[in-house]
């Protein structure tokens, strides 16, 4: 938990070069503040379903039926939150699956505690499967609570020098050097750190 948005990103760009040419997958999702109307459970993992899905050469005639079920349904249906768990459950179980979920605090309370435990019902039946979640230290009791027995957590918390290190690297990168003078970098460098310190 508590995992900046670069060591996020490190983590799952590793994943993914170390899944590539073996029977894995990785599954990934990062929940936007912005757009937490749009981001219900069905469609986080639906989505998660769907990226796990496009890394088979076949896919599993199950799955198939299932979704040509609700396309007879008048109108056509999208499928339920058990369905799609128990698809996660079914193609987990056969193969290596990483599911990555970044910014887990931004999403909508009453969806997390369900969406924690739909993870927990794919981990009980597919063993192969591992989870990495990213979020504030806030949500460190929730998940704890909803996966006890099947979490590590793991505090990354950056220190005063981390920060500094992190803005002059960022600052070395500014393609328009001329839109900071010496005063205003100063200033980054002293009251960023302190602000984040502070939160």
């Amino acid at each position: 938990m508590s995992l900046s948005c670069d060591v996020s990103s490190l983590v799952i760009d590793t994943l993914c070069d170390r899944a590539r040419g073996q029977n894995a997958a990785v599954a990934c999702f990062y929940f936007d503040f912005a757009a937490q109307k749009e981001q219900s459970l069905t469609s986080v993992l639906g989505s998660l379903l769907k990226q796990v899905i496009g890394g088979l050469e076949r896919i599993p005639t199950k799955i198939v039926q299932a979704f040509r079920d609700q396309e007879r349904v008048i109108g056509g249906r999208k499928l339920g939150l058990a369905e799609i768990v128990d698809m996660l459950q079914d193609i987990s179980s056969s193969r290596c699956t990483f599911i990555c979920i970044d910014a887990l605090d931004e999403c909508v309370a009453e969806d997390r505690a369900k969406l924690l435990d739909s993870l927990k019902q794919i981990l009980q039946k597919s063993l192969g499967t591992r989870i990495f979640l990213a979020g504030r230290l806030h949500i460190r009791d929730e998940v704890e609570k909803h996966l006890a027995g099947w979490v590590t957590v793991v505090s990354i918390i950056p220190t005063k020098d981390d920060i500094v290190k992190f803005l002059r690297a960022k600052l070395m990168e500014d393609t328009t050097p001329e839109a900071i003078d010496e005063s205003l970098e100063e200033d980054i460098i002293k009251n960023i750190p302190e602000m984040v310190s502070e939160t």
